[in-house]
């Protein structure tokens, strides 16, 4: 796939966290639009039709679209959708075995059930083509569960798409669980219309689509309003005929191409993107600090940081509308703007020039490394077999992978080369100039590390009109997650600013300052145009006494009321619902709290997360006893977890059992042994329990690492001791990493000198 960028149709389905939404799939080439009424699911929701109604007349847009991989999303199993091998297989990963087998056109999986014994299921559905191919199954309350072994298109053989130790059965994260559940993770993006229809009262679905896969209705919205015209005359009876479809744009192809939380069921064509989803900003976990991809963010979050995002190109530029296929083939793809003439409609941006030559590329024309794709859009593999062109248009800087740890186009082609031999190179071609380039990746580097110089950085990203909006978004974002700087007033700039997207990183950004310094920096974004950024708003103003908002008293309860739609149309999701009990407990709604935070855990009772925020919600309400009971339920399920032990200890502490709490402490210490706070509070933990010797001596095996806290400690308890020479060495050590700190060289003169009275 050297030659070529791969169209941002051709994925494979994901199954990521419970706010990422995949794309792509497949599954029937020969005709993509037909939706068998043998499909149990099938139900022709209102102002839909059938799919096969569209090709009626439109025949050719329809043979285009069944070829596409987006025709292929998902569809029943059966010979012809079928592609992995199913005749007796056997495939084994850390010691799960599983079989694939099948009788009178049916397949089965024969595998380790929830319960951990083995069990067969029936294949229903098939999920994507290539370059993968996933399976469902009906375990049961209408629940469908995607495989985590997979079918490799390429190799012809099966994978586990897990990393690591696999989940006990049963959990969060086993195939089983609702990490890998159809209604809840994938079901927006790979059937037409889709309705999960979830059932609070008893955790079920009864989940329907228009059609099995994405069909014409998917992109072009409601097709009986169009139908209805048609077959009237009255579709063509003026100069500009209303067809009954909306116009379709780039916001159809972002509302699944992006890593987003859906804020609102119902989205269409037409309708504001940021009304129905919040995308995730250039966050440290999900993207490398010059904005390429790391996670899997899919192109909207990439694509937005480009410069052609910023002059008007749309998806539809570069890929065919119906087959999702490149409207041009190599280079040919990116000159049909980047030419030696100045594109009228790019006129402003002229992005004219030589490129597509040896003089620019300085690779061999026709070579691999002569693409333009290859240089600007480097590839990173998902799902162990799926490469992802990132769509920022990157310009390799091998100077920052050397620094920062970035990736860069040069040394992924040239497997075994360094950094600085890309770099060396570089400099031969074009001087030391480009080094110089401005770059994003400095400023988030630093907040990453949670560097005060980079707020200076940060703050001029978001001051920079020719930043992309989400490039300033996330900057003021990340500059309220560095402490000790007061940015107030840049949340409060930021949220006048024109670009929805800045305005979305204030109101998040505003979750990290001062409660009381919240509602006069971002106030004004409780009546913000944007869904997105009143639901964020709202959040960060849960804590807000009532009698504060004044005249804003009525933004903020229609914020609220946009918030709790948010929470309704994520009913099923336990983080969802957890974090609204946070929300409520703000409001002082304890009660309701409460509910919330057991509603996350009745959802998805083996995730820890929900456990552990249900026991600080007992502790921040002052029942110590439920918060400490809750910690211990939470570790029967995980033992290994160090932040369940630390808690619990805590909960310990607070009902006054300080021998109980001290082997939790020193187990949290075992199991992350590079966390310096548990180590303080175990110290701290036995000088209480007087154990003060044993305190000083497991500090001391600690002290090495250079932690001044640590140090600091140390000190402290050797002179508590009066064992004066381990006093001196502890401030002997401090002082190195203190210099300008006169009271320990003050400590370090009357410590001498005791030492030498003795």
């Amino acid at each position: 796939m050297a030659a070529s960028v791969r169209s941002a149709a051709v994925r494979g389905t994901t199954l990521l966290l419970f706010l990422l939404l995949a794309f792509a799939g497949q599954s029937r080439a020969s005709d993509a639009l037909s939706t068998p009424a043998a499909d149990p699911r099938i139900a022709i929701h209102e102002g839909f039709v059938d799919e096969r109604t569209c090709s009626s007349c439109h025949a050719d847009q329809a043979a285009a679209f069944s070829k596409s991989h987006h025709a292929q999303a998902m569809a029943l199993a059966e010979d012809e959708t079928v592609r992995g091998d199913f005749d007796n297989s056997r495939f084994e990963h850390d010691g799960v075995v599983t079989t694939f087998t099948r009788r009178d056109s049916r397949f089965f999986v024969n595998t380790e059930g929830a319960d951990g014994g083995q069990t067969e299921f029936e294949v229903k559905y098939t999920f994507a083509y290539e370059p993968l191919q996933q399976y469902l199954v009906d375990i049961g309350g209408g629940r469908l569960q995607a495989l985590d072994i997979a079918w490799d298109t390429a190799r012809r053989q099966w994978f586990w798409l897990g990393n690591g130790a696999p989940a006990k059965p049963g959990s969060t994260y086993h195939w089983t669980g609702p990490f890998y559940r159809w209604n809840r993770t994938c079901i927006d993006c790979h059937s037409t219309d889709p309705q999960a229809k979830f059932q609070p009262q008893t955790n079920d679905y009864k989940s329907t689509y228009v059609a099995t896969s994405i069909g014409c209705q998917s992109c072009h919205g409601p097709g009986a309003k169009h139908v209805a015209l048609a077959q009237s005359g009255n579709a063509s009876s003026s100069a500009k005929p209303d067809t009954g479809l909306p116009k379709v744009d780039a916001g159809i192809c972002f509302a699944c191409h992006a890593r987003r939380t859906k804020l609102l069921d119902g989205y269409q064509p037409g309708k504001p993107f940021l009304d129905y989803f919040s995308p995730a900003l250039l966050r440290q976990d999900l993207y490398f600090p010059d904005g390429q991809i790391l996670d899997e963010v899919f192109e909207y979050g990439s694509f937005q940081q480009s410069k052609m995002a910023r002059a008007g190109v749309t998806c539809l530029d570069c890929h065919r509308p119906h087959d999702a296929g490149l409207k041009a083939e190599g280079n040919a793809l990116c000159t049909q703007c980047h030419s030696e003439t100045k594109p009228e409609r790019f006129v402003n941006q002229d992005p004219s020039g030589r490129f597509d030559t040896p003089a620019h590329t300085r690779h061999q024309a026709g070579s691999t490394g002569a693409q333009c794709a290859n240089c600007h859009m480097p590839e990173r593999t998902y799902m162990k077999v799926d490469p992802r062109r990132d769509h920022s248009f990157v310009i390799p800087r091998p100077d920052l992978s050397a620094t920062l740890g970035t990736p860069n186009a040069c040394t992924t082609c040239h497997v075994g080369k360094t950094d600085d031999w890309a770099a060396d190179t570089m400099d031969k071609w074009y001087g030391t100039q480009w080094r110089k380039r401005p770059s994003i990746a400095h400023a988030f580097a630093g907040a990453a590390n949670d560097d005060q110089a980079a707020v200076e950085a940060l703050r001029a990203l978001v001051s920079d009109q020719k930043q992309a909006g989400i490039v300033r978004g996330s900057a003021i974002a990340a500059m309220s997650g560095i402490g000790g700087a007061d940015i107030t007033p840049d949340i409060q700039t930021a949220a006048a600013d024109a670009d929805p997207l800045v305005r979305l990183g204030a109101a998040e950004a505003a979750g990290n300052i001062p409660p009381e310094q919240r509602l006069d920096a971002i106030g004004k974004l409780l009546g913000d145009e944007t869904r997105a950024v009143r639901v964020a708003a709202a959040n960060a103003l849960a804590g807000t006494p009532p009698h504060l908002f004044a005249n804003q008293q009525g933004n903020f309860e229609a914020a609220v009321a946009d918030l709790r739609a948010f929470v309704e149309a994520n009913a099923d999701i336990a983080e969802t619902q957890s974090n609204y009990g946070f929300f409520l407990f703000a409001r002082q709604r304890t009660a309701e709290a409460e509910a919330a935070f057991r509603r996350a855990i009745a959802l998805d009772p083996t995730l820890e997360g929900m456990r552990i925020n249900l026991a600080e919600f007992y502790r921040a309400s002052g029942q110590n006893d439920r918060s400490e009971q809750t910690y211990a339920e939470a570790i029967t399920m995980a033992p290994e977890r160090a932040d369940l032990r630390y808690g619990h200890a805590l909960s310990l502490v607070r009902k006054q059992a300080l021998a109980d709490a001290i082997p939790e402490l020193d187990e949290a210490v075992r199991l992350d042994p590079q966390n310096s706070r548990y180590k303080t509070t175990f110290a701290v933990a036995l000088d209480s329990a007087g154990r003060t010797g044993e305190a000083l001596d497991r500090l001391g095996g600690w002290v090495t690492g250079g932690d001044p806290d640590i140090i600091g400690l140390a000190l402290q308890y050797s002179l508590k001791l009066r064992r004066l020479p381990e006093a001196l060495k502890y401030a002997e050590d401090l002082a190195r990493l203190r210099p300008e700190d006169q009271q320990i060289s003050g400590l370090i003169g009357q410590l001498k000198q005791a030492i030498n009275e003795k």
